[in-house]
C-alpha cells in the first residue's frame, strides 16, 4: 500500500512537470523547434547513458533506499526551476540541466520499482500489483495535466513545476514508511559489472519473445518521441490551445489508461495473453495519424478521442508486457532484467526526440508528424509476425531453474489456444 501509495504521489508530480517543464520552456524561454528537441533529448538520455549499469548496481543494493536518494533528489534538482524564475535569472541552459539530471535520476527510480514489487507480493499477485500502480499511474495523470493546466492559467508554470518537486517529496516519505527490508547479496557474491549488465542484457536479447516485444516497444518509443517532443509547442503556437485545454487532452489519455488498466486482465482471461499484446499494441499505432489531421479536423474533440484511445493502448499494452517479463525472470536477474529492456526500448527516445527537433526546424511540425506515425505503425510488424498469435498463457520462470537462461525453451511449453 504504501509503494502504490509513493508511486501515485510521484507519478502525480510527473505528470504535472511532463506538461509544466516544455510549457515553461516555449512561452517563459522561447524555445524554437530544435530546442525543445534538445530538451527532450536531455529528459530521456538517462536510460541510453545509465539504462545498462543501472540494472546492475541496483541489485547490488536495498532498491527502496535507490528510489528514496532518487525522490530527494528530484525534489531538490525541480525546486531550483521555480526559484530562478522567480528571481529572474532562469536560463534554457538551467531547464536542460536539471531535466537531463531528473531523466538520470528517474532511470533508477523506474526500474527500482519494477524490481521491488515482486519482494513485497507472493509471485501469484504480481498481476494484481502492477495492476494497481499501472491504475494509480494512470489517475495521476488524469488529474495531473488538468489540475496543471488549471495551474499555470492562474499561477504559471513555474509554480506548476514547484507542485511536480512536492509530489516527489511526498513519495519519499511514503517510501520511508516501508517496514519490509530487503537483503541485498553479499559482497562476495558479486561479479564484475561488466559481467552482470552483459547476464542481464543476454537474458534479454536471446529470449525470442521478449526479443520482439522489445523490438516493437522500441521502434515504437523511437517515432513516438519524434512527434511527442513538439506537440507542446504545435498546440500552444498552431492549434492556439489554452493551458486549460491542453491539459483535458493531456487528461484524456490517463482516463483512458485507467480503462487500459481495467480491461487488461479480463481480456488476456478471454482471448489469451499473446494476443491481448497484439490487440493492446494496435490502436496507438493507428491513432498517431491523428496529430498531424487535427490540423484539418476539429482539433479538440480529435485530440480527445486520440488521447483517450492512445491511453487505453499505451497502458493495457505495458501491463500485459511488464507482467510477462516479472513473472519469466529469476528474481536474482530482476534489476538487470528490468535496466536491459528499459536501455533497448527507451533508449531510442532521445535520438527521436534529437531527429523530432531537427526535422521540426528543417521541415515542419506536420511533416515530421506524419513521418512519425509511420514509423510507429512499423513497429507492429515485429509482433504480427510472431507467435503471440496462438499463446494463451505466456511462459513463466521455473522455480526449479528450468528457462532462466532465457534461450526460449520455456516458450515451447507455453499453452497455445484454439
Amino acid at each position: 500500500m504504501r509503494l502504490w501509495a509513493g508511486d501515485t504521489a510521484s507519478q502525480l508530480g510527473a505528470a504535472l512537470g511532463t506538461f509544466a517543464i516544455p510549457y515553461l520552456a516555449v512561452t517563459a524561454l522561447k524555445a524554437s523547434e530544435f530546442q525543445m528537441g534538445l530538451l527532450g533529448t536531455l529528459t530521456t538520455l538517462g536510460f541510453l547513458i545509465i539504462g545498462l549499469p543501472s540494472g546492475a548496481l541496483i541489485d547490488r543494493r536495498d532498491k527502496r533506499s535507490v528510489m528514496i536518494t532518487a525522490d530527494f533528489g528530484r525534489f531538490l534538482l525541480l525546486a531550483t526551476l521555480p526559484v530562478a524564475w522567480w528571481l529572474g535569472v532562469l536560463t534554457f541552459a538551467q531547464v536542460a540541466i536539471v531535466a537531463t539530471l531528473v531523466g538520470m535520476l528517474q532511470v533508477f527510480f523506474d526500474v527500482s520499482y519494477q524490481s521491488y514489487l515482486p519482494s513485497l507480493v507472493h509471485r501469484d499477485q504480481v498481476v494484481e500489483g502492477n495492476s494497481k500502480l499501472q491504475a494509480s499511474q494512470s489517475v495521476s495523470q488524469a488529474v495531473g495535466p488538468a489540475f496543471g493546466g488549471f495551474l499555470i492559467k492562474i499561477a504559471g508554470a513555474a509554480w506548476s513545476i514547484a507542485i511536480n518537486a512536492i509530489g516527489y517529496l511526498i513519495s519519499a516519505v511514503c517510501l520511508l514508511k516501508i517496514n519490509h527490508r530487503e537483503t541485498p547479496p553479499a559482497r562476495t557474491d558479486r561479479r564484475p559489472l561488466v559481467s552482470e549488465i552483459r547476464e542481464g542484457l543476454a537474458f534479454v536479447v536471446r529470449h525470442p519473445l521478449l526479443r520482439r516485444l522489445i523490438a516493437c516497444t522500441g521502434i515504437s518509443n523511437l517515432f513516438n518521441s519524434v512527434s511527442n517532443v513538439l506537440m507542446v509547442l504545435y498546440m500552444v503556437q498552431m492549434l492556439h490551445l489554452s493551458p486549460v485545454t491542453i491539459g483535458v487532452i493531456e487528461a484524456a489519455m490517463a482516463v483512458g489508461g485507467l480503462c487500459g488498466a481495467l480491461i487488461t486482465t479480463r481480456l488476456a482471461d478471454r482471448i489469451g495473453e499473446g494476443p491481448t499484446i497484439i490487440v493492446t499494441a494496435t490502436p496507438f499505432a493507428v491513432i498517431a495519424f491523428a496529430w498531424p489531421l487535427s490540423s484539418v479536423l476539429p482539433a479538440v474533440p480529435t485530440l480527445l478521442v486520440a488521447s483517450f484511445v492512445a491511453g487505453v493502448s499505451v497502458v493495457a499494452y505495458n501491463i500485459a508486457t511488464v507482467i510477462f517479463r516479472q513473472r519469466l525472470c529469476p528474481p536474482k536477474l530482476l534489476g538487470r532484467m528490468n535496466a536491459s529492456a528499459r536501455f533497448l526500448v527507451w533508449g531510442g527516445m532521445p535520438i527521436g526526440s534529437f531527429i523530432g527537433g531537427v526535422l521540426g526546424h528543417q521541415f515542419g511540425v506536420l511533416p515530421t508528424f506524419y513521418v512519425a506515425a509511420v514509423g510507429v505503425s512499423l513497429s507492429l510488424l515485429p509482433i504480427y509476425l510472431s507467435p503471440l498469435w496462438r499463446i494463451r498463457k505466456l511462459p513463466a520462470y521455473d522455480e526449479d531453474g528450468e528457462g532462466t537462461d532465457g534461450s526460449g525453451g520455456s516458450a515451447e511449453r507455453a499453452s497455445v489456444g484454439d
